[in-house]
């Protein structure tokens, strides 16, 4: 998952984790098993978007496959990254149940950060990631998809710079996760539109 956490933020304590954690938050302290690319990635996704669709029907508004597994020649950790935009993520009634019937385990809720949900599902592993539409963070998960999947020096420095902090040891992956940020942030600015460039400055 992309953070947005600010550069100079320190990482979340096990007191903040827990909070948005639906269960017992174990912490990981171990490096972060990255794996070579696998050209089987893109044929496990649709797999659970059918699963997903299945599930809500008309409320799934839209299906993606993002983050690592979902650029070519990327390295990821070997867990397909699925957003899902519904009307409302807040709305937990409304979508929740049945995915939970379909399979899919909810884990993190933040209200505060988009108001962004996370389920896992497996065979295959997934993050299931829940957006309500229109939410910004949606926007800017795809625009980095597609840069790095354009790109091929972009998708080289990002991968270095995962394969080095994947190899220290973190306490829990969100810490992994938001080590990436500056890094994210540097490839954003590259990817900005045109016209958003030009509107926002160098």
């Amino acid at each position: 998952m992309m953070s947005s956490t600010p550069d100079d933020a320190a990482p979340m304590s096990d007191e903040e984790l827990q909070r948005i954690t639906v269960g017992e938050r174990t912490p990981h302290n171990a490096p972060v098993a990255l794996v070579d690319y696998d050209p089987r990635w893109p044929e496990l996704f649709p797999q659970h978007a059918g699963r997903v669709r299945s599930a809500l029907g008309e409320r799934a508004l839209q299906v993606a496959h993002v983050g690592s597994t979902s650029v070519p020649g990327l390295c990821a950790k070997p867990i397909i990254d699925m957003v899902l935009i519904v009307a409302d993520s807040s709305a937990e009634p409304a979508y929740v149940p049945d995915l939970e019937a379909a399979g899919y385990v909810l884990r993190v809720g933040e209200p505060d950060w988009f108001a962004h949900r996370l389920f896992k599902g497996s065979d295959p592993a997934v993050n299931l990631h829940v957006f309500s539409s229109g939410a910004a963070e949606v926007d800017r998960m795809l625009r980095f998809r597609d840069w790095l999947r354009a790109n091929d020096a972009d998708r080289d420095r990002y991968a270095r710079v995962e394969r080095e902090l994947a190899r220290r040891v973190w306490r829990h992956v969100q810490h992994y996760a938001e080590a990436k940020t500056a890094v994210i942030q540097e490839i954003m600015d590259r990817a900005r539109p045109p016209d958003e460039a030009r509107s926002t400055g160098p």
